[in-house]
């Protein structure tokens, strides 16, 4: 798999998903970073779609994150496999993966920009390592415009980003019960379901360990602090933060 490339927002917690799966299989490869909205265009001609991440390689082009989790997961010997051959171990790791992709990502996604969209910090995180100056110029002078676009695509507004909060707070207790007394989500090792878990949730507890650049502690806005502060001592925060440090 020499040569591979990966389409990505850097900051984006489903990147950082396929980022840690790349380097977790000791896969080179090259990652090519773009703003949001002006990643539109290269997500398309990657991969067909609007969205990132896109991985291209030798042997086709995945265009979602679990997608590329998978593809990669067929190289690997049995014991690094993210996914169980056991069926039903297996299916239970894509349940918590999809709970995850599907309801956790998008709401941490809309809760941390309904907080952090217009913080002084915001404009350099979401330019992380984008190489195009032409890019990185065009985002701050369009910075306005590109930011309105994402409120209105993500429907950022108070009272979605309650429901987020509220969502969020729904699948913390989730994974909080299920891994009482147990070290991972499903079976006996580190699967997607831990990894897309940790991932996800990474922008809640902002760890060490995180693939780029996310605000420190001590850059966020006191409201924000306090409830990333909480969701750093819930049992599942403790639990993500526990992946980054072993797994990552």
């Amino acid at each position: 798999m020499n040569g591979a490339c990966l389409v990505t927002i850097s900051v984006s917690h489903y990147c950082e998903k396929a980022r840690w799966a790349l380097e977790r299989a000791g896969v080179p490869f090259e990652e090519v970073r773009h703003p949001p909205v002006l990643h539109i265009a290269h997500a398309w001609r990657a991969g067909g779609r609007r969205t990132v991440p896109v991985l291209v390689d030798e042997a086709g082009r995945f265009n979602d994150s679990s997608a590329i989790l998978a593809h990669l997961d067929e190289s690997l010997p049995e014991e690094r496999r993210l996914y169980p051959s056991d069926p039903e171990l297996r299916a239970e790791v894509e349940r918590w993966e999809d709970r995850c992709d599907e309801v956790l990502g998008p709401h941490v996604r809309r809760f941390a920009y309904g907080h952090l969209l217009d913080h002084p910090t915001t404009p350099g995180i979401l330019s992380e390592g984008v190489r195009s100056r032409s890019e990185r110029v065009l985002y701050r002078l369009a910075k306005p415009l590109v930011h309105a676009m994402m409120r209105k695509a993500m429907r950022i507004n108070p009272p979605g980003v309650a429901r987020s909060e509220a969502k969020i707070q729904e699948v913390f207790a989730e994974v909080a019960e299920r891994i009482a007394g147990r070290r991972y989500l499903v079976g006996e090792r580190f699967s997607a379901a831990d990894l897309s878990f940790a991932a996800l949730a990474a922008p809640l507890v902002v760890p060490e360990r995180y693939g780029t650049r996310l605000p420190e502690l001590s850059e966020l806005p006191a409201e924000l602090l306090q409830r990333v502060e909480a969701f750093r001592a819930h049992p599942a925060g403790v639990f993500a933060l526990r992946l980054y440090e072993e797994e990552r």
